[in-house]
């Protein structure tokens, strides 16, 4: 084989089939649908037809259409027994029923979907922000490793109190002087 005819484009060999199809003419003309709206009639549709009323409704439709046809009913005998005009709308009703219910369910996972992603954007932030406060407090609390304490400050100031005594920068204070006066002490006058 020659190197040429190992080397073939995707042209060469053919529709490939990672890439779309170029579209052709079309059979009927495009009609403008908005989609937005076609869906929502949908799910109302889908959400009717999951509901008690809808079975009630649809019993009761069936049992008036079989007692009308079946004892001919004023007269009336559109669709005589096989009910075959029943069944024809009883399948055209399903062809229609399934598209529209599979079109509420995407929807719905569409929704389900940017709510998760919502859900997963806020869990990360909320992660984000607990590691910043966890690092935070840990900050805080080897702050608060290096700073003095009430006891630690009350000790160094009797000591430097001591040594200004020794040195005679001071008088002696007596131990009851040291002692923080209450309101309800008052010095004597």
């Amino acid at each position: 084989m020659s190197e040429r005819s190992e080397r073939r484009s995707p042209r060469e060999s053919g529709p490939r089939l990672d890439q779309p199809r170029e579209l052709r003419g079309r059979f009927f003309p495009e009609m403008a649908v908005d989609n937005e709206t076609f869906g929502v009639i949908a799910e109302k549709f889908a959400r009717f037809m999951g509901t008690a009323k809808f079975l009630a409704y649809m019993t009761i439709f069936i049992i008036v259409w079989i007692l009308i046809n079946a004892i001919a009913l004023f007269g009336l005998r559109w669709d005589p027994y096989p009910f075959i005009l029943l069944n024809l709308f009883f399948s055209t009703q399903a062809s229609y029923a399934a598209p529209l219910i599979l079109l509420a369910q995407n929807r719905q996972d569409d929704r389900d979907r940017v709510a998760l992603e919502q859900d997963r954007n806020r869990d990360e932030r909320n992660l984000a922000d607990t590691e910043f406060l966890t690092r935070e407090v840990a900050s805080l609390r080897l702050g608060l490793r290096d700073t003095a304490t009430r006891d630690f400050v009350r000790g160094e100031l009797r000591n430097l109190l001591d040594e200004m005594e020794e040195r005679g920068m001071i008088a002696p204070v007596a131990p009851e002087e040291t002692k923080p006066r209450r309101k309800k002490d008052k010095p004597a006058n």
